[in-house]
């Protein structure tokens, strides 16, 4: 097997010997470094054999001291293989542009497929995939993978609560699930609304049940703000207590800045860098240069290679550069006060319910320990403060 492959990666030729003393032609030709096999003697005059192509001039010259006769009658092998593959180069042109068109429409996208919206959701998906660049004719190995265009759908259209991103061959398929309409506020049991904790009432909207407190009025956790009982004495009834009441509330926070930080910033340059990996190997395609940044972080996005419905072990790899740069900041007493309180502030208002309202801050203590200041402030808060409290029948 081995000298049939290294016959054929060499080349051989078919010789036809003619004349008197053949044998001891073929002797002085293995003698002088000549290898020769398949030796066929046709009569007492006329030999065939094979030869490599490289040891033909060398014959060439044996053969005229010997008084025999020289005939090439056969080839073959790699070399002349190529030669005839390059005398039909218009042929080796077109197989080439075929697999190569082939690939590249492999590669493609060809359908954008949604289930499970609306027309009205799915003219707003398609038209925000088309920002994307997801749409028919687009090269998927150009495109973000399938979880960022599914983030991306997440994020930008508040009407879907989850979208599928599957990539089948040349087709996006995407399964929607968009929100549903809040439905009817469900029947309650009678109850009362009590106070979810110490509060000063501001104002109040009820809308059933018995109000037992005012505006002004101080009231403790737990107390009953609006009875589920109404009527007179002999003549009540039981009913779920509806309504809002507003009280103030009290909360204290503590904040705890540094004067001096450091953080990483992009500073919005980048560049890209593509490569056709197989395995570990990565043959670079576009971008050769070294990044120009001194501090970068790197991105790289790999998607595999397809050729008609088959996944190939050959992947299309996108390694984006973006350049960072350390920023210092550094703060007064002042600018870092008022940054505390703007931190503080902002995590209150990130825990309370959206009819809630900051109406009132002071600053009960501020110090410098350690190269960071520490403020506490006690903030008034006017919110709802009243929760459904089942009646027990009984009771």
């Amino acid at each position: 097997m081995k000298n049939k492959w290294m016959n054929f990666l060499s080349g051989s030729v078919k010789v036809k010997v003619q004349g008197k003393g053949i044998e001891r032609f073929v002797n002085k030709c293995l003698r002088n470094g000549i290898h020769i096999w398949n030796v066929k003697k046709q009569d007492e005059h006329t030999a065939t054999f094979f030869i490599f192509l490289k040891d033909v001039r060398a014959m060439r010259v044996m053969v005229r001291k010997s008084g025999c006769k020289l005939f090439f009658i056969g080839k073959s092998g790699l070399p002349f293989l190529g030669k005839k593959m390059l005398r039909n180069t218009g042929f080796l042109i077109g197989i080439f542009l075929f697999f190569a068109l082939v690939f590249l429409l492999s590669n493609m996208v060809w359908n954008v497929r949604i289930e499970g919206a609306k027309p009205e959701t799915e003219y707003r998906i398609l038209k925000e995939l088309k920002q994307m660049g997801v749409e028919k004719g687009a090269f998927q190995f150009l495109l973000d993978p399938p979880e960022v265009i599914q983030q991306k759908l997440t994020d930008r259209i508040e009407t879907i609560t989850w979208v599928g991103v599957e990539l089948k061959g040349t087709t996006f398929y995407f399964q929607v699930v968009e929100k549903k309409k809040p439905k009817e506020p469900e029947a309650v049991g009678v109850r009362h609304l009590v106070a979810k904790k110490k509060a000063v009432i501001t104002h109040m909207f009820v809308e059933e049940g018995q109000p037992l407190v005012a505006v002004h009025d101080y009231v403790n956790k737990g107390q009953v703000l609006v009875s589920g009982i109404i009527g007179k004495e002999g003549k009540t009834k039981l009913v779920p207590a509806r309504g809002k009441i507003f009280g103030e509330t009290w909360y204290k926070s503590t904040v705890v800045l540094p004067f001096d930080s450091v953080f990483q910033v992009y500073t919005g340059k980048y560049m890209e860098k593509h490569y056709i990996a197989i395995g570990s190997f990565s043959l670079p395609v576009w971008g050769f240069k070294k990044p120009p940044f001194s501090h970068y972080k790197t991105e790289n996005q790999k998607r595999a290679l397809q050729f008609w419905r088959w996944k190939l072990p050959i992947y299309y790899e996108r390694v984006i550069y973006r350049e960072n740069e350390e920023v210092k900041r550094s703060y007064t007493w002042n600018e870092a006060l008022q940054k505390a309180k703007e931190m503080a502030r902002n995590e209150l208002e990130g825990k309370l319910e959206t009819d809630a309202s900051i109406v009132g801050e002071k600053i009960l203590h501020a110090t410098k320990e350690n190269g960071k200041v520490k403020v506490e402030i006690h903030y008034q808060v006017v919110e709802n403060i009243a929760i459904p409290q089942p009646i027990v029948q009984g009771d």
